[in-house]
């Protein structure tokens, strides 16, 4: 493809949400809990680890999650237990450069959806916050339906259920992983490189928010 006219005609745009529509970082309360940096930067890549974080993202329960990193590591209970109980503040805040982007597409009537591995209670807790994220047509979580990205089934759940067709869907996410997951489920997908990016990436297959 070497340009607009080589490109097919997006007819669906599914975003992510970590990370690009709303910022998402697990050391905000731990700077507090845990002063030390080396032992900050150990306790979130060896106890609460982006891996057991993404059970939960698969659907284990906090509680099971907590309990089984307590059983591993029990004089971590509390910074454990913290996890969950500060998750909030983990969010602090939208991206709103690219909110404006993705209301500007719902507003042209462009098809918008999202698809997301997040917890099932943390996204409920996440869209109540930040209303937004009900604009789109719907949402595939990945602990309501038990896959992950990158994983292709869900990018075929996601399409299956929202009736999108692959050649014409457009795929944003953070995650390389997650962008290569959509390309070989079909999907055209763009790597989420900062807003003024975005709206390069979007001209290029012919949209404008």
């Amino acid at each position: 493809m070497n340009g607009i006219s080589d490109r097919p005609v997006i007819r669906h745009i599914v975003f992510d949400v970590g990370r690009v529509l709303i910022h998402w970082d697990p050391e905000i309360p731990y700077r507090d809990l845990i002063a030390d940096e080396a032992r900050r930067r150990w306790f979130l890549s060896e106890v609460c680890s982006p891996e057991w974080n993404l059970e939960q993202d698969r659907g284990r329960s906090w509680a099971a999650g907590e309990a089984e990193l307590i059983a591993r590591f029990p004089a971590e209970e509390t910074l454990i237990r913290a996890f969950r109980e500060r998750w909030s503040e983990m969010i602090p805040h939208a991206l709103e450069k690219n909110v404006a982007i993705l209301e500007g597409l719902v507003a042209q009537g462009r098809d918008v959806t999202l698809l997301t591995n997040f917890n099932d209670e943390t996204f409920a807790e996440t869209r109540a916050r930040y209303p937004f994220l009900d604009l789109p047509r719907g949402a595939t979580v990945s602990a309501l339906v038990g896959l992950l990205k990158p994983e292709r089934a869900i990018f075929d759940y996601h399409a299956q259920t929202f009736q999108l067709n692959p050649g014409v869907t457009l795929f944003i996410d953070d995650n390389s992983a997650n962008v290569e997951g959509a390309r070989a489920a079909g999907w055209q997908a763009v790597q989420f490189h900062g807003p003024a990016r975005l709206q390069v990436d979007l001209a290029d297959f012919g949209l404008a928010a």
